[in-house]
């Protein structure tokens, strides 16, 4: 998974969501499943139309209001391949898929499918002491520790790697260690100076209920060098100006107390302990060691109490949850759990794309990708298998401001190691799209490509399901891919004989096009046509995608 964005997004990057700053601005848990969705409806700025402002939303409202009645529907099962899940979260709980051929806690396989009472999914990073992994290595330092000599850091085994992913790898783990290393240090900083600096503003806040804007007031007042107001203790000398830098700071990252900044100084300390540790072999935590393509390693354990946790633990809720406002009629979620705090194995994505098309799931989301990629030709067959069944996968292109086309994200429907030929025709590739239909119409985080990022959907601002049963926004293209996989749910309930190649030609024929220069992600200023960024030049439309699965539904009956 990517970590390589601003560093107050910590708890969310591994993942792919942009941000962790998620806020609860409306708890809906006494509502029922009716309310719940009005309510969440009236939140969220892409379920509407192009207003006069020129704002860009999907029309789901409009179709819904036009068509919600008109149809029998038929259900639809979409695998979430992600991270644990908050299976009893009052927006997902009647979305639940069910094994009916299981019978629950019995300690058999009663389907005979390999997996030990799997009656909602499976979670192939679940422990042998009945838990789930917390940290796993990034894919580079597998393939450092699988290809070279940890010793001598010299690249040995020719069989199983490439020589010049080898050196990418050692290259990335080097950059990563030293990034890690200064944050933690200064997370340090930050832990010993966050008692002073609240102290010091009991001056102005007794109550020390300050909020950013009130904070960002008294900074331009006080920013240079204003000796008004001091404090040196422990060696460490501010002024004024520095204290309120420091909590402004601290704020912005997500950090409200003491305790959240000591959170994160722990993060970081495991992540180099753990997820960049060279000695660090997670694969021994699991029921299957070895590596072989077996069935039935890990467990069934799919929900998880999110607090005390990171926010990993809530990513696939908040997905989950994009999904039933997308399509909420006979949508089932699967939860298929691959995903802890590090980057996924191919072995555990290819069993779950797998364990999906032989469980009837339709849509295959996957929010989560990573720079490397050790044992990519697993994936490559199991999503061949997905295409030959006529199931869809959908993938968010990540958070990274890569251009993909030259930096590749993993899972890839390109072999990049084979003249960068596709794979399979069964794979929308998304990026994020903003609110707004100017310069930043593509979100600032998102990765691009003309080549592999098929379309934009909303991905900024996002109001959904997240932990503790609970609703808040966040951001990223782990947002947006399941716009995509909620609306192709949405087609294929009322359209189900459509394939999935002539699903996914629906999906990006009928998007929104704009003919305007965009910022391209990663750069301060660089425009170019919005076209340039993805292959289909378009940002989803649910609207337009079920007039025109309507037509071609049509076509196919005469």
């Amino acid at each position: 998974m990517k970590s390589l964005i601003p560093s107050f997004l910590l708890l969310a990057v591994f993942i792919g969501c942009s941000s962790s700053k998620t806020t609860t601005d409306l708890n809906l848990s006494k509502h029922n499943e009716f309310t719940i969705y009005k309510n969440l409806d009236s939140l969220n700025w892409f379920q509407k139309g192009i207003d006069k402002d020129g704002s860009t939303r999907m029309s789901i409202s409009k179709w819904k209001m036009q068509n919600i009645q008109k149809l029998r529907s038929k259900e639809i099962i979409v695998a979430i391949i992600d991270s644990p899940v908050e299976i009893n979260h009052d927006l997902l709980k009647n979305h639940l898929w069910i094994n009916k051929a299981e019978i629950p806690n019995n300690g058999l396989d009663d389907d005979s499918n390999g997996y030990v009472d799997d009656v909602n999914g499976w979670n192939f990073i679940g422990t042998k002491d009945n838990g789930y992994l917390v940290y796993s290595n990034f894919e580079f330092v597998r393939i450092l520790r699988a290809c070279g000599d940890l010793k001598t850091n010299q690249f040995i085994n020719q069989e199983l790697c490439n020589q010049k992913e080898y050196n990418r790898a050692l290259k990335k783990f080097r950059e990563e260690r030293v990034y890690y290393e200064n944050w933690l240090k200064s997370l340090e900083y930050s832990v010993k100076t966050y008692p002073i600096a609240t102290d010091s503003l009991k001056h102005y806040f007794p109550k020390e209920d300050y909020t950013y804007q009130q904070l960002d007031s008294m900074y331009k007042k006080h920013k240079i060098n204003d000796k008004t107001f001091r404090q040196r203790r422990e060696d460490l000398d501010f002024d004024l100006g520095a204290i309120i830098a420091f909590m402004k700071a601290r704020l912005d990252f997500g950090e409200k107390s003491l305790k959240d900044v000591e959170d994160s100084k722990q993060e970081v300390d495991s992540i180099l302990n753990k997820t960049l540790n060279l000695k660090f072999d997670d694969r021994l935590l699991i029921t299957d060691s070895s590596g072989k393509f077996e069935k039935g390693y890990g467990n069934n354990r799919l929900s998880t109490n999110t607090k005390g946790k990171t926010t990993t633990y809530n990513h696939s809720t908040k997905v989950s949850g994009v999904i039933t406002m997308i399509a909420p009629s006979k949508i089932k979620i699967m939860p298929l759990a691959i995903a802890a705090n590090g980057d996924e194995h191919d072995q555990d994505i290819a069993m779950a794309i797998r364990y999906a098309v032989d469980n009837r799931a339709k849509i295959i989301n996957m929010s989560f990708s990573k720079e490397f990629a050790l044992n990519n030709d697993l994936v490559y067959s199991a999503m061949k298998y997905a295409a030959d069944n006529n199931i869809l996968l959908v993938h968010g292109a990540g958070n990274d401001r890569f251009n993909v086309d030259v930096n590749p994200t993993y899972p890839t429907d390109i072999d990049f190691q084979d003249d960068a030929i596709e794979v399979v025709d069964n794979f929308i590739n998304v990026g994020a799209s903003t609110a707004i239909s100017d310069s930043s119409l593509v979100a600032s985080f998102s990765n691009y490509g003309k080549k592999n990022v098929d379309l934009f959907a909303p991905g900024d601002k996002i109001y959904t399901s997240v932990g503790d049963n609970r609703y808040g926004y966040d951001s990223g293209t782990s947002l947006a891919a399941p716009m995509v996989s909620g609306t192709a749910a949405l087609i294929w309930s009322y359209y189900p004989k459509l394939t999935v190649q002539e699903l996914k030609q629906i999906i990006l024929d009928s998007g929104t096009a704009y003919d305007i220069e965009v910022i391209v992600p990663g750069t301060k200023d660089k425009k170019v046509p919005f076209s340039e960024l993805s292959k289909s030049g378009k940002v989803l439309n649910v609207y337009n995608a079920m007039q025109m699965a309507e037509k071609m539904s049509k076509k196919k009956r005469h």
